[in-house]
């Protein structure tokens, strides 16, 4: 017996057991196409965390008694740190134009001088952008140069974090009961595959048929199950997006595109793993209690 023997054995256990595998199949995509909608409004938002953490800015006002050159090497200094994405110079003058420019007033005209002080502006990786990264950092810069004053906006980076977090778990947890209840879904399809042949199984065993060689046709046809459920998903899913959102709401679409394309092949490989795993499990404990009985 041959490898193209186990490949058609898998091939036609689901012609054999059609209403569980189609209930199994039909299950299973609703599970993943509403798994592959969650996972892409779920990448999309951490990309949207990520954008808004690399707009944090850490602000770090010059005292005056710091001398031009001073600030420069200050400025080269912050430049070199790790994490940190940007550290621009913004001088009396510049700080007067941004004033002018947000507030629509001159504020050299309104108080007759420019009491603005100097600054760096400093912009961090993403991944550095948290409020515990960003609190290693603020002792490192006050100890570059005396009198700095270091202000960033801590109550929007801890939104960002606590609501990135929730997120996270949510998703999480969704993801894996969907999964969880995929791999039960096809495992107890295979089950039932396997206690309809049950006669032939132990026959196998008694004449020296490894479990191997017993068990692989059922972990293809669990395989199968899973491939074609994900491959439905990725099709209904990509007919919601593609389709129904781009043509209807294209400015969301715009947004969740980008996660989306990663979504439809994943959707495919996940039901052949999820659909291997679900079938080695109950494959595997089949085997154990017909080992038991001989």
């Amino acid at each position: 017996m041959s490898f193209s023997f186990i490949v058609r054995e898998g091939f036609t256990g689901i012609g054999r057991a059609r209403m569980p595998a189609a209930i199994t199949v039909t299950i299973s995509f609703f599970a993943l196409v509403l798994l592959g909608l969650f996972s892409t409004v779920s990448l999309s938002f951490f990309d949207l965390i990520q954008e808004l953490r690399s707009r944090v800015e850490l602000e770090v006002f010059l005292a005056d008694s710091l001398t031009e050159q001073q600030a420069s090497d200050v400025t080269a200094k912050i430049r070199q740190m790790p994490g940190v994405r940007e550290a621009s110079y913004v001088s009396k003058n510049e700080a007067a134009s941004i004033f002018a420019r947000d507030f629509g007033e001159d504020v050299v005209k309104i108080l007759g001088s420019n009491p603005l002080p100097r600054s760096i502006r400093l912009k961090f990786q993403p991944e550095y952008a948290r409020p515990d990264s960003i609190e290693k950092v603020i002792p490192v810069v006050k100890a570059m140069a005396p009198e700095l004053d270091i202000r960033y906006n801590q109550r929007y980076l801890d939104q960002i974090e606590q609501n990135g977090k929730l997120f996270t778990l949510l998703t999480g947890g969704l993801g894996l009961l969907i999964a969880v209840a995929t791999v039960v879904l096809i495992g107890y399809t295979i089950r039932l595959a396997l206690y309809a042949r049950q006669e032939k199984i132990r026959t196998m065993r008694l004449v020296g048929a490894t479990g191997w060689f017993i068990g692989a046709p059922y972990v293809i046809e669990g395989a199968l199950q899973g491939l074609l459920s994900g491959l439905l998903a990725a099709g209904a899913v990509y007919l919601v997006f593609e389709q129904l959102l781009a043509y209807y709401e294209p400015t969301i679409y715009k947004i969740l595109h980008p996660s989306a394309m990663v979504i439809y092949p994943a959707l495919a490989l996940l039901g052949l793993v999820l659909g291997v795993f679900g079938s080695l499990l109950s494959v595997n404990k089949y085997l154990r209690v017909v080992s038991k009985r001989l």
